[in-house]
Order: structure tokens, then C-alpha cells, then sequence
């Protein structure tokens, strides 16, 4: 481990070490006390550092900026405060694997739980590389602290190498981002960049520069009930039609039958009895022709089951998302260019990715903020099997540096 992945996991174990776990059902912003623990830190530690502007809003978001030495564009970098609900991100204890060799890595001798290239075969391109992994209790929290490690760790050393010569950096760190709320608050009119980079994927060489367009809906039946034994030609079972509804849908369509852009519709939640039913899920498709024809798809079944069921109400509700920002950063190619050129500087074979989801840079895009999503170098997040290498963290931070560096070019 060198000096700059040092600082990287140091400053990455103390952020570890503090609960940030979002939660889908708060109402409160951020959803989780823990967020605005983590926000207070980093603010207090940027004002230490020599950041400038350096603030915590109230929703939690904070913003930070290290001041232009040079002419250039104004450039984001963003990372989030929160870690995922679906696993338990308390008391989280990073332990560091030195030197990896290959083979498996022990993540609890006493749960038996291996970290194995067969199951995660890009542990063999960190040959060398120091590894970080939970201890089989909790996940790791690399998804996005990691992210803010290597941001700060930037920030501290473009302030302290003034012959670097670069525009405004702005940095902010973002609340909820994992259940999708917190991008809503973000004030665009305080962040004033240009173009910006989230610092918050998996897989080296992986670049998100588009994502699902995404739409929720809610189906309502309203059934018509009466005792089974005289219910020929008037019941109207509200719990069968739901089931008809759900299995009508094509099967090759669905989340589990569909990889890469392929779209898909995930029927999430039914709530039935013999009076109503509810059914909730979610369409998500790359394509907008094809997202929108997936919706006319789900009319056309709803129209034939009110024809199958005349005695029953259905009616359907579609709540809008996010969108595709892939048509946006083509429209707006500068920050994808000046990426491409770093990655390519820094030998970093790339692939231009469309997320099978949404990231926060998908939304600040379609407010009008470019903003394509760089790896932060962890897999398997959300789990006990997640882990990191600071071999590529530290090729991130040289990624930032040579964007921030052609920038001002």
C-alpha cells in the first residue's frame, strides 16, 4: 500500500465506521439521522483540509469546492452519503487482505464465507492489490464511500499542489441516493459546474453514461362480491383478475428473463381480497419508443380483462421516474470526450455501459447537468460479499486528476 492509498483507506475506514443506511419508508430528509453524522464529518474535515464554500444544507447535501488556479470549466465530482437497506450496514469493520495472490479470500472463517474468483472473476486483475472486505456481518459500504474517500483525497491534494494547474472543482456529497429520493434536493444553482462525474460504479472500465427510462404504476380492481354458491355470472373476484393481469404479461419480458437492454416490467406487490385488489410494479426499458409501447402493452391487457370481467372496475395509475440520460450526454458530449481521453491516458480499456437501473447522475443530467458515472472501484455491493481494491482506487483518483488536468488544457 503506497502513501496515496493509504489516506484513501484510512479516510475510507473512518466513514465505514458510521451508519448511513437509507430508509424507503422515513419521511423524514435525509430518510436517516446517520446520513447528516457522515455530511457533518466530511464538512468539518474539508474546512480542516482548505476546501472553500464548504457547506451542509438542510436536507443534509453538503458542498464543498477547491477554488479555480487556472482558466477552465467548472467540474462536479459527486459521491452519496447512504448505504443500501437491503443489508445491514451498522458497525461495519473493513479488514484489509495485503498483496492479494490470487485464489479465495476468507470474509468469516466462522460463517465459511470465501470471496472466490470463480463466483467473482475480477479479483484475478488485482493481482498485487491490497483488498478490502467486511467481516461477514455487515456490507462494506464501499458503494459510495469509497467514492467520497478518493474525492477528498483529491480535493486535499490538488490544494496542496498549486503547479497543478485546473478550473472550479466542485464537490458535493448526495443523501438517499439508494432509494432514489435525495437528487431531488440537490440545488444546481449552488453547485454551478459545468459538467459533473458521479464517482459511484462497480467493474473497472465500466462507464454509465446511459440507464433505464423508469416509470412505476399502480393497478386498481374493484371486484364485485357475493356468497360462492350463487356467484355464476356476477362475482367478479378481484384476486383472480390480479393474478390474470401479472401472468398475462409476457414472460420473456420480465426482470428475470431479460439481461443487458433488454427492458422489462417487474410486477412488485399484490394486495388482494375478494372486494379490491391492488397490483404495484414498474417498467423500465433504454429505448423510449419501446418503454412507451410497453405501456400501450400493459393497456392492451388491462382493456382485455375489462372485457373478460364486466362486472369488475380497473383502472391503472403511471407515476413518471427518471429518464435515459444517454440523449443527453450525446447532445452534450464534453464531459464523455474529456473521460474517454483520461481513460485512454491512463490505459484503461473502457466500455460505455446503459445501467440496468438509475444513478443520480441519470437525473441531474435531465435537469441539465452532464454527468456520466464513473467507477469507484468495489463489486458486490449491497451484500457481505462486497469488497474493494485500493489498486483501483488509486486508478480513479489518476482518472479525476487527468480530467481536471485536459480541462483546464
Amino acid at each position: 500500500m503506497n502513501d496515496l492509498q493509504k489516506k484513501i483507506y484510512e479516510r475510507f475506514v473512518k466513514y465505514a465506521a458510521v451508519d448511513t443506511t437509507s430508509c424507503g419508508v422515513s419521511t423524514a430528509v435525509p430518510s436517516t439521522e446517520g446520513q447528516l453524522e457522515l455530511g457533518r464529518m466530511l464538512a468539518a474535515e474539508m474546512k480542516e483540509i482548505g476546501f472553500a464554500n464548504v457547506e451542509i444544507d438542510k436536507n443534509g447535501i453538503v458542498y464543498a469546492e477547491v477554488p479555480a488556479n487556472a482558466q477552465g470549466p467548472s467540474i462536479g465530482l459527486l459521491a452519496h452519503l447512504d448505504t443500501v437497506e437491503d443489508y445491514c450496514g451498522k458497525d461495519v469493520k473493513p479488514v484489509l487482505h495485503p498483496n492479494y495472490q490470487g485464489g479465495d479470500i476468507v470474509i468469516s472463517q466462522e460463517k465459511n464465507m470465501i470471496l472466490s474468483p470463480k463466483t467473482s472473476p475480477n479479483l484475478l486483475k488485482c493481482i498485487g492489490h491490497d483488498i478490502v472486505t467486511a467481516d461477514g456481518n455487515t456490507l462494506l459500504g464501499a458503494d459510495d464511500k469509497i467514492g467520497i474517500a478518493i474525492i477528498i483525497t483529491f480535493g486535499e491534494y490538488l490544494l496542496t499542489h498549486p503547479e497543478i494547474k485546473h478550473g472550479p472543482v466542485k464537490v458535493s456529497f448526495g443523501i438517499d441516493e439508494e432509494i432514489g429520493t435525495g437528487v431531488a434536493y440537490f440545488d444546481l444553482d449552488k453547485f454551478k459546474a459545468d459538467f459533473a462525474y458521479t464517482i459511484d460504479g462497480a467493474d473497472l472500465g465500466k462507464i454509465d453514461y446511459g440507464n433505464f427510462n423508469a416509470d412505476r404504476f399502480v393497478i386498481h380492481i374493484e371486484g364485485t362480491n357475493c356468497h360462492p354458491g350463487n356467484a355464476k355470472g356476477f362475482m367478479a373476484n378481484p384476486v383472480r383478475i390480479g393474478a390474470d393481469i401479472i401472468s398475462s404479461w409476457p414472460e420473456d419480458k420480465l426482470p428475470e428473463t431479460t439481461e443487458k437492454e433488454e427492458g422489462f416490467v417487474l410486477f412488485m406487490n399484490i394486495q388482494a381480497q375478494l372486494d379490491s385488489a391492488v397490483v404495484k410494479g414498474i417498467v423500465r426499458h433504454h429505448d423510449l419508443a419501446q418503454f412507451e409501447q410497453f405501456k400501450k402493452d400493459l393497456e392492451k391487457i388491462l382493456d382485455e380483462k375489462r372485457a373478460k370481467y364486466p362486472n369488475a372496475k380497473i383502472t391503472w395509475e403511471v407515476f413518471k421516474q427518471y429518464r435515459n440520460m444517454k440523449d443527453v450526454l450525446e447532445e452534450k458530449p464534453q464531459a464523455l470526450d474529456i473521460l474517454k481521453k483520461a481513460l485512454a491516458d491512463e490505459g484503461v480499456e473502457y466500455e460505455l455501459i446503459q445501467a440496468r437501473g438509475g444513478t443520480d447522475g441519470a437525473q441531474l443530467s435531465l435537469r441539465g447537468l452532464p454527468t456520466p458515472n464513473i467507477f469507484a472501484s468495489y463489486e458486490n455491493a449491497h451484500g457481505p460479499f462486497e469488497w474493494l481494491s485500493l489498486g483501483w482506487s488509486e486508478k480513479v483518483f489518476n482518472i479525476i486528476k487527468r480530467i481536471v488536468e485536459d480541462s483546464a488544457q
